[in-house]
């Protein structure tokens, strides 16, 4: 009896520690650490720093039951509002590469998948643009059609921003809100 109630305990806290890994494997988890000098790639990265965080938790953590509730039939559905920010967060990230847009093919992404490649990509972009000393040179492209960066602020990420306060309304209302020691205003979680 010992013997199993060890092994449980051991199997407990292995998951647990696994657990607090991918916390850490993921970003986001809570804010980066803010830049000591103000600057377009240090502010532009700190957004998008922010809608890193918000949509981790706006998205952590969903089932089957919050992903398909949709306030109406007008509506997206919450997997289908991620899509839309994995969507925009790919218009962020090739801007910041230098990248044409394109569609992405989802068709075998998980929730979890997508909610990962969306973390990773903003990641990725807020990492460029903090080292950035002129963010003009990240246009958003679409073939030939190459769109100012001034775009990118009340475009891609506003609207990202947007979409993570519907996830957050969302999983509220399909009776799953999000951790309560999550503090948007400081980027992180009291434990």
């Amino acid at each position: 009896m010992k013997y199993i109630c060890l092994v449980i305990t051991i199997l407990i806290t292995t998951m647990m520690s696994s657990q607090d890994s991918k916390h850490k494997e993921i970003p986001y988890y809570e804010v980066p650490e803010y830049a000591n000098e103000f600057t377009a790639g240090t502010m532009a990265a700190r957004m998008v720093d922010a809608l890193g965080f918000r949509f981790y938790w706006s998205s952590e953590g969903l089932v089957e039951k919050d992903l398909v509730y949709q306030p109406n039939d007008d509506v997206r559905s919450a997997d289908e509002t991620i899509d839309h920010i994995l969507d925009l967060s790919y218009v962020i990230v090739n801007s910041t590469l230098k990248k044409t847009n394109g569609d992405i093919d989802k068709s075998k992404m998980t929730y979890e998948d997508k909610r990962e490649q969306a973390l990773i990509n903003l990641k990725t972009a807020a990492d460029i643009l903090r080292a950035s000393d002129d963010v003009s040179q990240y246009k958003i492209i679409f073939g030939e059609n190459e769109i100012p960066f001034w775009n990118q602020i009340n475009g891609p990420i506003a609207d990202a921003i947007w979409h993570c306060g519907q996830l957050a309304s969302f999983r509220r209302a399909s009776g799953n809100p999000i951790n309560p020691n999550v503090n948007h205003f400081k980027g992180t979680v009291k434990q």
